[in-house]
């Protein structure tokens, strides 16, 4: 059975500590942790802090889990820049290095996964296109799969396991652009987990959804959940867009997945502690009718 989580970019005004006890008091068992500037500023952490929010996530019950998704961390006018993929070896040494401290982090916080995506092409080029998957490109391919290599040396020494997530508007946006960077890294490729986002889904049209998790189970190690509406890529409540939740669930249940499934509200953070408490009751009632004698 998988364990509910939510990730802290949907409690944006919360501390921490707060969160924690808000989201274990409404029956999370996980917390998806984007480290952003604040409390957990990857280039001016407090270890003494980090120490502390470690205990009180043991003390009650929460796994943890790592997201790189902060916007402006390295670059204050540019969002998720620099990536994997930019021009200047320089600049993608810096994503690097970003990734790196995040694993550190995980260690010391006593996560056990870290997300990442490829970042948006210096030019938008997309690597996984309809019936054109890997098809030009090919020095972008090879950045993308040469700094992912360079992360998961780090996070193999680390003991944690590097998780892929496929984002719109990114250089790779799908599922099959996620087999095809596994292609890329050769003997490496089960190193490389997927981070499945079910809203990113219905954005591209990988439809449907519960299909969509049965093939990719035996990539699984991290999900996010959340709804869509109309194609575009903003992330709704569950039930505002077309997210088919219960066979979303079903699928899961059905294929094994064992992880933490995050809820990623991040536009959502002024109504934060109602957010997290809706879409707990919504999940439980969506079980509750899949199973009705559990």
């Amino acid at each position: 059975m998988f364990r509910l989580a939510y990730n802290t970019n949907g409690l944006a005004h919360h501390r921490l500590a707060d969160a924690f006890e808000l989201l274990a008091s409404l029956g999370y068992e996980g917390v998806a942790i984007t480290p952003d500037i604040g409390e957990l500023d990857l280039y001016d952490l407090d270890r003494t802090r980090v120490g502390r929010l470690r205990r009180r996530a043991e003390e009650l019950g929460l796994a943890l889990t790592i997201e790189t998704g902060a916007r402006y961390v390295l670059d204050p006018r540019r969002k998720h820049f620099p990536t994997l993929l930019e021009t200047a070896r320089a600049d993608r040494e810096r994503r690097i290095d970003h990734l790196r401290r995040s694993i550190d982090l995980a260690v010391d916080l006593g996560a056990n996964l870290v997300s990442i995506w490829s970042g948006a092409a210096p030019g938008g080029e997309v690597g996984d296109r309809r019936g054109a998957v890997g098809d030009g490109h090919p020095e972008l391919w090879d950045r993308l799969a040469d700094g992912v290599a360079a992360v998961l040396d780090h996070a193999r020494g680390a003991s944690v396991v590097l998780a892929f997530e496929p984002e719109p508007g990114m250089f790779i946006e799908r599922p099959d652009g996620y087999r095809e960077l596994r292609r890329r890294l050769g003997p490496r490729a089960d190193e490389l987990r997927l981070t499945l986002d079910v809203g990113h889904l219905l954005v591209t049209g990988d439809e449907p959804v519960h299909e969509q998790v049965r093939q990719l189970g035996p990539y699984l190690s991290h999900v996010h959940l959340d709804d869509i509406r109309d194609r575009v890529h903003e992330h709704r409540m569950l039930g505002e867009g077309v997210l088919d939740l219960p066979g979303t669930l079903s699928a899961l249940l059905q294929v094994g997945y064992s992880g933490l499934v995050a809820l990623e509200l991040s536009r959502d953070s002024h109504r934060g502690a109602w957010a997290a408490q809706e879409s707990m009751g919504k999940v439980r009632r969506t079980l509750a009718d899949l199973n009705p004698r559990a």
